[in-house]
């Protein structure tokens, strides 16, 4: 054999091994997206079940917190509505009272 068939030999063993290499860096490069994809999988459905989580109890907190606004209104309107009363009590009270001393000698 002559010196340029064992170069160009060599040059195609060489060859060979660097297209085992890329190919294999290829799989593995394939193998780490995937990972990725299935690590960022994994991420996203735990932060979608934290997100629905954390909206149901803002929901329930929400939802306390208004009827405890409903509760207090409704006592705070029943508080003015006595006062009302009470007041046009005194009113009709006083009128009554007024009228009476002017019919009455």
């Amino acid at each position: 054999m002559d010196v340029s068939s064992k170069v160009l030999n060599e040059l195609a063993q060489r060859e060979a091994a660097l297209d085992a290499q890329i190919e294999a860096a290829r799989e593995e490069a394939r193998q780490v997206v995937a990972a990725a994809e299935a690590q960022a999988a994994g991420i996203m459905r735990d932060a979608e079940a934290q997100a629905k989580q954390m909206s149901a109890e803002h929901e329930q907190k929400l939802s306390a917190e208004v009827g405890q606004i409903r509760e207090t209104a409704g006592a705070d309107a029943r508080t003015q509505a006595q006062a009302t009363r009470d007041r046009a009590e005194g009113k009709l009270g006083h009128a009554v009272e007024t009228i009476m001393r002017a019919v009455l000698p």
